[in-house]
């Protein structure tokens, strides 16, 4: 699914141009008291922004879907591809980039929706317990990479634009989620992580790990 990078996310549109208006109509009747709707407004620019990012060129990388914090380098089974895995999670709090880009160059072999609830993001039992959705992908070597997005305590809306039999190419924006979440990715267990706990992490520049 090609994005021409419009810098704000066509998600955000509606809850900018709300919010534009309300501050406007406000100014215009009250002035002073206008204030907490421009914060408001300049919240949504913010945080529905969305920029172009560069992406590296070298083979066999494993780049980072999203914008925020590293909170988990660990082995684990990875229950979309039933295996033992290499998980690497990246915590979004509300002040980060909260479109998600693939993070590698593959196919996809199954979309998996999760019903569940929306406790912290930050912490590790939201893998297992919040609403998500998982993308299983083969590279062109027969690697597997499975990336979630989860919902957090805030976020409500997991958008993905992609289905099974999908080509992805790496950097190529997939979906969104909004207001606070997580992003967990499963690797094979041969994959080399090149972040580490606590890291600060880019969507599509920063490399996770390498195959």
């Amino acid at each position: 699914m090609s994005y021409p990078h419009p810098l704000l996310a066509r998600e955000g549109w509606p809850f900018i141009a709300a919010s534009l208006i309300a501050a406007l109509t406000a100014t215009a009747l009250v002035a002073f008291w206008s204030i907490p709707l421009w914060v408001v407004f300049v919240f949504c620019v913010q945080f529905f922004r969305d920029p172009p990012r560069a992406v590296p060129p070298e083979a066999g990388l494993v780049l980072s879907p999203a914008d925020g914090r590293i909170v988990a380098v660990e082995e684990c089974d990875d229950p979309y591809a039933q295996r033992r895995a290499l998980k690497i999670s990246v915590f979004m709090n509300v002040f980060n980039v909260h479109s998600n880009r693939s993070p590698i160059d593959g196919s996809i072999t199954s979309v998996q929706y999760t019903p569940g609830s929306f406790v912290n993001a930050d912490l590790d039992k939201a893998s297992t317990e919040n609403e998500r959705n998982a993308v299983v992908a083969r590279t062109s070597d027969g690697q597997v990479v499975t990336f979630v997005q989860v919902a957090g305590l805030i976020a409500r809306r997991i958008l993905c634009y992609v289905n099974s039999g999908d080509e992805l190419k790496r950097g190529q924006r997939y979906g969104f989620i909004r207001f606070g979440s997580r992003v967990d990715v499963y690797l094979p267990l041969g994959a080399k992580p090149q972040a580490r706990l606590g890291d600060k992490v880019y969507a599509t520049t920063t490399v996770l790990a390498r195959l």
